[in-house]
């Protein structure tokens, strides 16, 4: 499947960002463990267009083998200051969302810090004086051969939101293995200035987003 970015600018907007705004960057885990599993996020994103307004950005990017590229972003939108543009943005966006939930195919690695790295980046160049990441996957992190992932994540005042984070079979022989996949996660998020947190109902991201 050919992904292209839905890239809309709030052109209207005299200043987009700042520091009311929120740039949420959601990461889709396509991986093989996990990709089974992705249409529970439906229901997160389908909030999240439903909460951000004028001014706001919201990225949705897969998680496959190799997530250090723009390539893997599936739709990127700033929100119009007209409600009847962001409107319709925000229903083209989900239309695109739903032709990738059809079309996706697992991939056979699972490269988390590079889509990390590549959302902290593009959350470094945002005006917004909110900037959120949220994870759906089980964390596993596979990567081929070859692959290096050592680069310090910028994640200063960035939110890393693991949302619903899949239990593996084998966790149910060693529950320690999931517990040290949070740990992992959460020492690396906040060793770079992130804040960590884990969710297990996507209810509770009005508590985030309403704060």
């Amino acid at each position: 499947m050919s992904v292209v970015v839905l890239l809309v600018s709030a052109a209207a907007c005299s200043e987009v960002g700042g520091r009311h705004a929120r740039d949420v960057y959601v990461l889709l885990d396509v991986s093989g463990s996990y990709n089974a599993k992705l249409d529970a996020a439906n229901p997160a994103i389908n909030y999240l267009l439903a909460t951000l307004v004028s001014g706001d950005t919201l990225t949705v990017a897969r998680i496959n083998s190799g997530s250090f590229t723009e390539k893997d972003i599936i739709g990127k939108v700033t929100f119009d200051d007209r409600p009847s543009v962001a409107n319709e943005q925000k229903r083209a966006f989900r239309q695109r969302l739903d032709q990738f939930f059809r079309d996706r195919h697992a991939s056979g690695y699972t490269d988390i810090s590079g889509a990390m790295l590549q959302a902290a980046e593009d959350l470094q160049a945002s005006n917004a004086g909110r900037r959120y990441i949220v994870i759906f996957s089980d964390l596993a992190e596979d990567l081929p051969h070859g692959y290096v992932r050592k680069t310090r994540l910028p994640l200063a005042g960035v939110q890393v939101i693991a949302l619903e984070v899949a239990k593996l079979p084998t966790d149910n022989v060693n529950p320690q293995q999931y517990v040290d996949r949070l740990a992992h996660w959460q020492k690396l998020v906040t060793r770079y200035g992130g804040i960590w947190q884990v969710l297990n109902d996507p209810a509770n991201l009005s508590k985030v987003f309403n704060d």
